[in-house]
């Protein structure tokens, strides 16, 4: 699972970085957009690649380079400083973030109306909802630390003396079985499986009134405003590369998935496919009515309302609905 980019590293100091944002030329003639994802290429990118592949983004005179992401990665500065154009946002924590530290970059659009983060537990250890975590060791990483940990404890009474440190190796989780593990809807519940033998108790969060989107489209403002155009086209472009991989032929974006990810297999792809449309990851919540990649004001209150301690007065400041195709993409 990938959860980085809260610490900013700075950006506050960054704006005059900025001037070096505008995008050159790419292959003949067109935009370059170069586009960071948060991890490595996998499924939950399926749908920019499935752009990529079909010439979506070419039709709409883009030249889009996918720059793998990782666990070093940290995709909200690398758009802050003009490295890349465009950006892939974890979570809303990563945006509310930017915002309170008043970083000139937002978001654009929301691929996933749901956060796939979850929990995980042994199947004999008694849990059987969220609340039964309590007393239980806790892996996660540093950045769920600070992330989606303070909404459980202050919803769930949990306490820091829960935690340990989780370093995305699921060997010490399948080993005991009193402990919880942090994770990816998409991911981790069907590699543990495999590796373990036993089928894991998933909680997803956003289930348990966890308002975060995922998958998000994150721009610098002086992009914004020289080129609106281009973030439009993107946003458009990844509407129907989302829909045709989760509803069309995947095949020529898992292609693309494999080449820059060799460590990826067809199998975890299709069950990660499979999962979203269960779960309604990408067309559920508001894309069902307005659209793939749609964002709300509402859903944008919600969310700065439970995570941030200062309230919502930058909650406007995060994010911008202009670049929301229409008509929408369903």
């Amino acid at each position: 699972m990938r959860l980085q980019g809260l610490l900013l590293l700075g950006l506050i100091g960054v704006g005059a970085a900025l001037t070096g944002c505008k995008p050159s030329a790419g292959a003949d003639g067109k935009t370059l957009i170069r586009f960071a994802t948060d991890w490595r290429a996998e499924a939950e990118h399926g749908g920019f690649y499935e752009a990529l592949a079909t010439g979506e983004y070419a039709k709409r005179g883009l030249d889009v380079h996918i720059v793998e992401g990782g666990p070093t990665v940290n995709v909200p500065e690398l758009v802050a400083s003009g490295a890349v154009e465009l950006g892939d946002g974890s979570n809303s924590f990563i945006v509310m973030n930017l915002a309170n530290a008043h970083a000139p970059v937002r978001a654009v659009a929301a691929f996933m109306q749901k956060d796939p983060q979850v929990l995980l537990a042994h199947p004999d250890a008694g849990i059987n909802a969220i609340g039964d975590m309590k007393g239980h060791p806790i892996l996660l990483s540093d950045a769920s630390k600070t992330a989606f940990w303070p909404w459980m404890k202050q919803k769930y009474g949990f306490s820091d003396d829960q935690v340990r440190s989780y370093t995305f190796d699921n060997g010490p989780f399948i080993l005991d079985h009193h402990v919880v593990q942090e994770g990816y809807l998409t991911s981790e519940p069907y590699t543990i499986e495999k590796a373990a033998r036993f089928t894991p108790k998933v909680f997803l969060l956003a289930d348990q009134g966890y308002p975060s989107y995922a998958a998000m489209v994150l721009a610098a403002d002086t992009l914004i405003a020289k080129n609106p155009a281009a973030v439009r086209a993107f946003v458009e472009a990844s509407a129907v590369g989302w829909k045709a991989y989760l509803h069309g032929d995947p095949k020529p974006a898992d292609a693309l998935i494999l080449k820059d990810n060799p460590d990826m297999t067809e199998d975890v792809l299709a069950q990660a496919r499979e999962k979203m449309r269960q779960y309604g990851l990408v067309d559920g919540g508001d894309a069902a009515s307005l659209g793939l990649g749609a964002m709300t004001d509402a859903h944008w209150d919600a969310f700065f309302k439970i995570a941030s301690p200062n309230g919502s007065q930058n909650a406007r400041d995060a994010y911008s609905l202009q670049f929301l195709p229409n008509p929408p993409v369903k």
